[in-house]
């Protein structure tokens, strides 16, 4: 799995995202599905556009998906570079 920068958000703020303990594997998912998050930015990382994500996992809600992008970049523009 790569380090495309989801590990190191805080993801537990944002409102389409949810993490259980028994659901796979504890990993933050958009809410009320099993789909991870890393999972929209690896498909995107590797060319696919958002409509193609929303294809190929239809439990995913576009505005679920903007709304991760939203708090990703809010949040990667807060954090202090090294």
């Amino acid at each position: 799995m790569r380090d495309n920068g989801t590990a190191m958000l805080d993801w537990s703020q944002c409102p389409e995202v949810e993490r259980l303990a028994g659901k796979v594997s504890g990993a933050y998912v958009f809410k009320g599905t099993r789909v991870p998050v890393r999972a929209l930015f690896d498909n995107l990382e590797d060319g696919a556009s958002i409509a193609d994500f929303l294809q190929w996992f239809p439990g995913v809600e576009r505005r679920q998906a903007e709304v991760v992008l939203e708090y990703a970049g809010q949040s990667l523009a807060e954090t202090p570079s090294r």
